[in-house]
């Protein structure tokens, strides 16, 4: 088949995009984000199917039971398609209720989770290795670009926040592990 040879079509141009090779986009999507909606394909390369035929593969996979189709993340319009086991978990963080847990994680701008200014307040980032962000709670509260710190948190804010934050972004130490739970590969 198709998929087996990596014939997904012609990437430069999507109106021959195989049915094999935009199912297997939607599955990487679906990979990547757990949720996937047109605000977040923004954030993705134009040479991609269009929405119209990803949005028909996502029709196709929810109606065999694969993915779950429907509004999960409020504040964005149209259809919104998710792995069931993602649903769940956006469930039970919404049961836990918003807390502070005082974790700061770091990222870099290239990483697909900055999608600030996508679907998070703000301006986008733009996706440069060396810029990196600072998320809280799950919303950007500092960020490095160009070599400039800006701090987006609270307008009067916390200035040791800010100064934890400021450090954190700055700093190029290639000890540091910045996500927790993760670990440096030798």
């Amino acid at each position: 088949n198709a998929a087996a040879r990596g014939d997904y079509g012609d990437a430069d141009n999507p109106a021959v995009w195989t049915d094999e090779g935009i199912e297997q986009v939607v599955r990487t999507l679906l990979d990547c984000y757990g949720v996937v909606f047109r605000g977040v394909m923004q954030r993705e390369s134009r040479r991609l199917p269009t929405w119209r035929q990803l949005w028909r593969v996502f029709r196709r996979l929810e109606a065999r039971g694969e993915v779950r189709g429907g509004r999960f993340i409020s504040g964005f319009a149209g259809e919104q398609f998710a792995w069931p086991d993602a649903v769940d978990q956006l469930r039970r963080v919404q049961r836990a209720g918003a807390r502070d847990d005082g974790r700061n994680v770091v990222i870099s701008a290239a990483d697909p989770l900055n999608l600030a200014g996508i679907i998070t307040p703000g301006t986008r980032v733009p996706a440069i290795a060396t810029n990196r962000l600072l998320y809280r709670n799950g919303l950007p509260v500092a960020v490095f670009v160009g070599g400039e710190f800006e701090w987006l948190g609270d307008g009067e804010g916390d200035a040791a926040a800010e100064w934890v934050a400021r450090t954190l972004l700055i700093r190029n130490d290639p000890q540091i592990v910045y996500l927790p739970g993760s670990r440096r590969l030798s």
